[in-house]
């Protein structure tokens, strides 16, 4: 497989992990994600920053 394509799933997999553990928070508000597509927004969205 593709090496980006492999770090991005990596990114949105530490992003569910840090959600079911209650941890993930998001943006500028801070609020804890309590929503599973949420989180996996929040994943994507790191993975767009970061390339």
């Amino acid at each position: 497989m593709n090496k980006k394509y492999l770090e991005s799933q990596l990114i949105v997999e530490k992003a569910m992990h840090k959600s079911k553990r209650g941890t993930l928070k998001s943006g500028v508000s801070g609020t804890i994600v309590k929503s599973r597509k949420q989180a996996i927004a929040i994943g994507l969205s790191e993975v767009r920053g970061k390339s």
